[in-house]
């Protein structure tokens, strides 16, 4: 079975390297589900590694609904990720009604080519898991990450199992969120080829500083963040009255 490890730093890929793992999707903000990470890390985890990286490609955090000047941001990272010799993407748009964005996801899929192309777990806010899995492989996609539409893998293994039975040999299902030492043989004994991992431990590097540099009202999956005209503009009306 195909161990994929979901790895947020140059050590976290070198680990599992280290380890044993098959394959490492690279990410940033693990905490957010994760970002596309910095142009520095690819570079470098690609140098070091010599099993397979893929990337994946998330503007921002919160929905996977994007503005064109995202979109394009999307592809321009595609393109990067190809130059620095990647060897797949990690990436899906979806339309405002959580349907997925044939349109734009085919063009992602086709802007990657020849690299795998994998759907990331957008797939689980999608109202259709059947029709969307269909959708995916007649776009050629290669695979599908996904917890079967439930918090954890576990929790979703019997809709996993279903469209592992309708995806064939046509697209894979790679079970992630959820999986530890504890429950992968699951999916082992399910038949699964591959699953996805990140095998995350806590280490407290320094006390709790005094003045903290996260901010709670940004971790809500229900939002958006961005900087405001009006807000900054009335900032620069209190700062440079004459400007």
């Amino acid at each position: 079975m195909v161990v994929e490890v979901c790895a947020n730093s140059l050590e976290s890929a070198v680990n599992a390297e280290k380890a044993g793992a098959h394959r490492v999707e690279l990410c940033s903000e693990l905490a957010v589900g994760g970002v596309t990470p910095s142009f520095g890390l690819i570079k470098k985890v690609t140098e070091a590694l010599s099993i397979p990286v893929f990337v994946l490609i998330r503007p921002r955090s919160g929905n996977f609904t994007y503005n064109e000047g995202e979109f394009e941001i999307m592809k321009q990272d595609i393109i990067l990720c190809k130059e620095l010799g990647c060897a797949g993407i990690v990436s899906g748009v979806l339309n405002k009604d959580q349907t997925i964005d044939i349109t734009r996801t085919r063009e992602l899929i086709a802007l990657s080519s020849p690299l795998n192309f994998t759907f990331h777990r957008a797939f689980d806010w999608v109202p259709d898991a059947k029709l969307a899995l269909g959708q995916l492989m007649e776009m050629g996609a290669n695979r599908v990450l996904t917890s079967g539409q439930q918090a954890s893998a576990e929790k979703g293994v019997e809709l996993l199992q279903t469209l592992n039975a309708l995806a064939k040999d046509g697209i894979g299902i790679l079970p992630g969120g959820g999986i530890k030492p504890e429950n992968a043989a699951l999916f082992k004994n399910a038949n699964f080829s591959e699953i996805h991992v990140s095998a995350s431990t806590i280490e407290t590097v320094s006390e709790r500083p005094e003045v903290p540099m996260n901010s709670d009202k940004f971790f809500d999956e229900t939002i958006r963040s961005y900087s405001d005209v009006a807000t900054i503009q009335k900032i620069l009306k209190q700062t440079n009255p004459s400007g």
